[in-house]
């Protein structure tokens, strides 16, 4: 977890990268990579002490009071290249690690040295003292630190170090460091896990396999509060207030300092609250059930129970009966469990868990033969902090797991450390905040400068030029600014808990006001979670029957298609009730038939896993006729009707299918049952038993939006035993199977996804589908939602591997033209499928939206690099994807400068809604800490919701960024004035403004409330962007002056003097202020000089700009409420502008005591208040009419044109706000901008302009080799 203002140190990165860039990286040619290849892919490089370099480094904190200790913790690489001269990653004694991502972090790690029996976990103990030391290298480090094991292990030294809870072990053979993963670092294969690895381990074996592995446990420690306050007092902020009291203090503005610390204190107090409750609650949410006890198997033969924290990879641990919760990830071996994994996926469906496949070592080709992996073995893993809810076994053998992961390998420990140790948001928002914080530091540099040059002519003491001199740099730059900006993201985060939406990552509200891209699941998200049956369609002798609504029936109920229906699921009884998959629930319901477990009794009496037995009510079986009772009881034995589902191969999304293998009782011979993906099912079948007309009739009901399953079956041969049916490959099972027929499924639109998807296309958000479900159904389902207008084509990108020697190819086929329609000035006519004009009369259409399968999308990624982001631009249906793919599409598209969002149900889309820019999951179980948002509404309309307040929000942070701004620039304005007559603010005046009218403005103008409805624009994406940037300089231009105006007109009136406690200007004047009341103000004449005319017109004009700009800059439509909702900014304005024309027209003589204002005459009060309400009016008109209504109208209008001049599949979003400043400047030089500012809108124009594309229908593209294969991406035209 990170400090609040941990970012502000990147302000000094800067620096480190105009280094880099200016003088070459010399280091770059020995730099090493760890975990290449991975998201954590880091650069490594070694490093070693130098005692020289450490003495200068100590002599420079002395002299510099210890700030360049600062300075060199704030920067890990300065601080270690600054202590340490370089040298081979072997010898190193401190590594300097750089990730390889677009955030570029570096990282420290100091090597450690631990003494081990063998040289890694897997190997043998060496028992015998030897004086060979590993690697050979051991002489070479008598000054390492050796980790105290109790001198038990002489044998090998071993280098390793920790970053993020994960240790990195040198590996000789690499010469490099690496991570151990468990077992699946030697590459087990799956019999070789049952022959090697299922026996356990020695009790010497396992410590030795944990002094490398370390405790399985998934730790995070809550730091002391001690800790946290050194962390965060030390933050550059918060060095920065320090530095400002100090300097407050010496030069005797005790309040205001006081004040300041004061605030200080309860910031950090506040931030130190937060952060620890946070790391309590994740402590507490892994900590739940993490140590428990369990029994392992011994080497020989023996059973130990053993805490779980002293489990390592290879052990084999014994699932209990009565379930538990999974402390590490393991393998089955034996047995099976069911499993609720909701902590992972999301799914709170239970999921049936099979023992790996065991076909032994000399057996080739057959399932079990290749190496094991958690991915794709996992429907024999248990992964670590999932519910074992009920397990089976055999007799004698209980069910075992072998352990292959443990602590923070797993998959439980790898979404912990992704919440400890987040990457970096990277927005132009903050990237700009720090370059304008170092223009505003640039301002105070010239103060700086000016205040010497001054105090210097006039001959000051040393410590006025110095303090003086300073007081600039802490003007200039608010220290506030930090907390300022973070009200809007609180604010905005309160009102999205308010509406359900709850934020673990609140920097990521702001970015959710720049997304011009959502992703939507399908099932559970545009559509309801629950599927209804509609019906089947048999297909007997290779051709359909009709139609038929229901299977219940006495004709069907012994047919091998309500078999399959009744059979191929994975459900289970829990507590008495039926619990599974919500499709294979439906299809089982639909039969009428009854499903039994056996019981823990019954299993144990058996040599097999009891098998699971179906069966139909009696009351849908042919009833006999019998004429005596023995005749009845031969009848009723003879027509019991039961089936055992022997073996079953559960459902995987690779493979598209399930299958299982059954008996019926009295039956020798098996049979084995397949449903899928009708495409997939299809190809498993015998061709003569796949209906002529299948595709057809197929393609019929995908088109209206049903969901259809395929099922088949197979008479299996007399030869297969259990024995032999429990390792037998999946594929010799499926594999000439006859086919049954369809059944076809109902998922109905929720009634919120066309309203909401109607929205987000009106606001020029682009909305894409990515679905595991069938193509055309997903299609159908797009039309209905409305994503893709009835009046749109359809372009089926169909992509083939290569084979034969011939390269991989893309074929175009066109679904479909759309339907006669009349709304809204379309008429397009009726053609059949498939059915194209000839090429020479062929057009392209206007409007068009690919769709493309998840298998032609990995062969499009693979071979056709350069056509990738031209179909991911124009693609609108994702069909058939995998949880891996979901991931890959999201960083295809913002690798297009899109701001992605994802929208799921939690369940298989974890890793794209942890990868996009705003995931947003609408489960509310424990997998949505892996998704920055988590909504408790179980529908879409939240996505809005979030956009809306995502603008809010941005816009909010643009306005408090832009009255900060505005107020140091006042202030220092007024300062720079009032030095030139060696003159300042008063303490109290410095309160006033600062403790008064800021916070108060700055977390009140926060609160207004987000928009109504998305407008078709979004906000500016940065700070440096030209509205921003022209109302800023604008504002500061009018507020100079108005002040120098003011400065100069005090000077010229006719009672002005130098004032001094003896002066009387009031009497002078004809007001109805008398001079007694001018008497009691007089105090005496300090050296600073506070009291005087010019300082209290500056003060008067200075306060009511601080007001002016607070209001012009709090705007309210498009983004936000109008700032007259606002009531505690306006009670906090006109109580302001109250009390300030209060003391102005009639004054106070204690108001004006505390604030050292001295009297002045009647009418120059009056000139004040003019002058103030012409300030007023030229900054709002400026601000409202010139900015918004002149200029915006004939740059943005213009820009908006030329976005709309694109057609691509779904309207793109403009970004014109995001280039305006580039835009206007092009306007005023009547210069016409040729090129967008990001990729997607400059490969929509330049395709645009490509008369081949879309490819014409029935046409193919074959794959090109790629000239340049590592940059895939489009160039920006310079």
């Amino acid at each position: 977890m990170q400090a609040p203002y941990d970012d502000i140190s990147d302000t000094l990165r800067v620096l480190v990268i105009l280094v880099d860039l200016l003088g070459g990286r010399m280091e770059e040619e020995g730099l090493k990579l760890v975990n290449k290849g991975l998201e954590d892919e880091m650069e490594i490089s070694g490093y070693r002490w130098c005692p020289w370099k450490l003495a200068l480094v100590g002599l420079g904190a002395v002299c510099t009071g210890g700030f360049l200790l600062l300075l060199l913790y704030w920067m890990p690489e300065w601080g270690v290249k600054a202590t340490c001269t370089r040298t081979g990653i072997r010898e190193a004694e401190v590594l300097l690690l750089q990730s390889t991502d677009e955030f570029r972090q570096w990282f420290r790690a100091k090597v450690q040295v631990m003494l081990a029996m063998a040289k890694n976990p897997f190997s043998s103990p060496d028992s015998q003292t030897s004086s060979i030391v590993a690697n050979g290298h051991a002489s070479n480090h008598p000054d390492h630190p050796l980790e105290d094991t109790g001198g038990k292990y002489t044998n090998y030294q071993i280098r390793y170090f920790t970053l993020n809870s994960t240790k990195y072990y040198w590996n000789d053979l690499l010469q490099n460091f690496e991570v151990l993963n468990g077992l699946e670092y030697l590459g087990v294969t799956c019999s070789s896990m049952h022959s090697d690895h299922s026996e356990g381990l020695s009790r010497e074996l396992q410590e030795h396999r944990r002094l490398f592995f370390g405790e399985n446990e998934i730790d995070v420690k809550v730091p002391s509060v001690f800790k946290l306050l050194i962390k965060e007092v030390l933050n550059p902020f918060y060095i920065f207030q320090l530095f400002s009291v100090i300097l407050w203090s010496t030069d005797d503005y005790y309040y205001y300092a006081a004040a300041v610390a004061f605030m200080s204190i309860i910031s950090i107090a506040t931030s130190l609250y937060t952060m620890r409750k946070q790391y309590i609650i994740l402590h507490d949410m892994v900590a739940t059930h993490s140590i428990v006890r369990v029994t392992v198997c011994r080497a020989n033969n023996e059973m130990e129970e053993v805490l779980s924290t002293d489990l390592v990879p290879g052990d084999v641990v014994i699932i209990p009966t009565n379930g538990t919760i999974m402390p590490c990830d393991a393998v089955l071996i034996s047995g099976t469990c069911i499993v609720n994994e909701s902590m992972l996926t999301g799914e709170s469906v239970p999921v049936t868990k099979t023992n790996l496949p065991n076909p032994g070592p000399d057996k080739k080709g057959v399932e079990g033969t290749g190496v094991y992996s958690t991915e794709e073995h996992k429907r024999h893993t248990l992964f670590c902090g999932t519910h074992i809810i009920q397990t089976r076994f055999y007799t004698g053998e209980l069910v075992k797991a072998v352990v292959v992961r443990t602590g923070f390998s797993t998959a439980k420990g790898q979404l912990v450390r992704s919440i400890l140790y987040p990457k970096p948001t990277d927005f132009k928002l903050y990237r700009d905040a720090y370059l304008f914080l170092l223009c505003l530091m640039g301002v105070a540099g010239v103060g700086f400068i000016y205040s010497l040059i001054l105090n210097i002519i006039n001959k000051e003491p040393a410590k006025t030029i110095i303090v003086e001199a300073l007081d600039i740099i802490t003007i200039t730059v608010p220290p506030a600014l930090p907390a300022a900006m973070t009200a809007g993201i609180v604010y905005a985060q309160h009102r999205l808990k308010r509406i359900g939406i709850f934020c673990i990552s609140p920097q990521r509200i702001n970015i959710c006001g720049q997304l011009n891209l959502v992703c939507f699941d399908k099932t559970g998200t545009l559509t309801e979670e629950g599927l209804d049956l509609w019906g089947v369609q048999r297909a007997e002798n290779g051709r359909f029957l009709l139609s038929e609504a229901s299977v219940c029936r006495e004709d069907l109920v012994k047919s091998h298609l309500v078999s399959c229906m009744a059979t191929c699921h994975s459900l289970t009884k829990i507590e008495g009730e039926l619990s599974g998959d919500p499709l294979d629930l439906k299809t089982f319901e639909a039969t009428g038939w009854i499903l039994e477990e056996p019981t823990e009794e019954e299993t144990s009496l058996h040599e097999h896993i009891m098998p699971t037995v179906v069966r139909p009510p009696k009351q849908l079986l042919p009833k006999p006729h019998t004429t005596s009772n023995q005749d009845m009881e031969l009848n009723e034995l003879s027509s019991s009707y039961e089936m055992g589902i022997v073996r079953q191969f559960p459902f995987s999304s690779a493979l598209q299918r399930m299958s299982v293998v059954a008996r019926l009782l009295g039956e020798k011979r098996m049979d084995a049952y397949l449903k899928g993906a009708p495409e997939v099912v299809a190809s498993l079948c015998k061709r003569e038993t796949v209906p002529e007309n299948y595709s057809e009739v197929l393609e019929e009901y995908t088109k209206q939006g049903f969901r259809v399953i395929a099922l088949a079956h197979r008479r299996l041969e007399s030869k297969l035993t259990w024995h032999k049916v429990q390792s037998i490959s999946r594929d010799h099972i499926e594999s000439g199977m006859d086919f049954l027929g369809l059944v076809i499924m109902q998922n109905k639109l929720k009634p919120e996804t066309p309203g909401v998807l109607g929205e987000l296309h009106r606001a020029n958000i682009r909305t894409v589908m990515v679905t595991g479900d069938n193509m055309l159904t997903a299609i159908s389902v797009a039309r209905d939602c409305g994503m893709i207008p009835p009046q749109d084509r359809v372009i089926i990108a169909d992509a083939l591997p290569p084979k034969d020697g011939q390269a991989a190819r893309i074929e175009w086929r066109y679904v479909d033209n759309p339907t006669t329609t009349a709304n809204e000035n379309f008429h397009s006519e009726v053609v059949d499928i498939g059915q194209v004009e000839g090429e020479d009369k062929w057009m392209p259409p206007e409007r068009y939206h690919f769709a493309i399968s998840g298998r032609s999308f990995g062969i499009i990624v693979t071979h056709f690099q350069d056509l990738i982001q031209k179909l991911v631009l124009h693609t609108t249906v994702f069909a058939r994807m995998a949880p891996d793919q979901k991931t890959q599409l999201v960083e295809v598209l913002q690798s297009l400068d899109y701001f992605v969002g994802m929208c799921g149900d939690g369940a298989n889309d974890c890793g794209a809604l942890k990868r996009a820019h705003s995931g947003i999951s609408l489960s509310e179980l424990e997998a949505s800490v892996a998704s920055p948002f988590t909504s408790t509404t179980p529908n879409i309309s939240c996505v809005p919701n979030l956009i809306r307040e995502g603008r809010a929000a941005l816009i909010t942070s643009f306005c408090v960024f832009k009255f900060m701004a505005l107020y140091s620039i006042i202030q220092y304005m007024t300062v720079i004035l009032l030095y030139s007559i060696l003159s300042n603010l008063g303490e109290f005046q410095f309160l006033f403004i600062d403790l008064v009218i800021i916070l108060s403005m700055v977390f009140t103008m926060s609160l207004n409330q987000s928009w109504k409805e998305l407008v078709a624009r979004r906000p500016p994406l940065g700070l440096i962007s030209g509205p921003l940037l022209f109302s800023v300089l604008m504002q500061i231009l009018i507020c100079l002056g108005f002040q120098v105006l003011s400065f100069l007109l005090v000077k010229n009136q006719g009672w002005y003097e130098k004032w001094t406690p003896e002066s009387d200007a009031c009497n002078l004047s004809q007001s109805s202020y008398s001079a007694a009341d001018n008497t009691t103000l007089h105090s005496d004449y300090t050296e600073k000089n506070i009291k005087n005319y010019e300082n209290t017109t500056l003060f008067y004009v200075s306060c009511f700009q601080y007001l002016i700009v607070a209001i012009v800059f709090s705007k309210g439509k498009p983004f936000r409420q109008p700032v007259y909702k606002n009531w505690p900014f306006l009670l906090c304005a006109f109580g302001l502008y109250f009390f300030l024309f209060l003391v102005l027209l009639y004054p106070i003589s204690a108001v004006d005591k505390s604030l050292e204002i001295v009297c002045v005459p009647y009418q120059w009060r009056i000139l004040l208040v003019i002058i103030i309400i012409a300030n007023a009016a030229v900054s709002f008109m400026m601000e409202t009419f010139v900015l918004d209504v002149v200029l915006w109208k004939l740059v943005f209008s213009r820009d908006e044109r030329g976005g709309r001049g694109v057609t691509p599949a779904a309207q793109t979003p403009q970004t014109s706000i995001d280039h305006w400043g580039f835009m206007c400047w092009a306007w005023l030089r009547c210069q016409k901008m040729e090129y967008p500012n990001t990729r997607y809108g400059y490969l929509a124009q330049q395709l645009q302009m490509d008369p081949d594309w879309p490819p014409k229908p029935q046409t193919a593209t074959e794959a090109k080799i790629p000239q340049c294969p590592q940059n895939t991406f489009h160039p920006l035209p310079s």
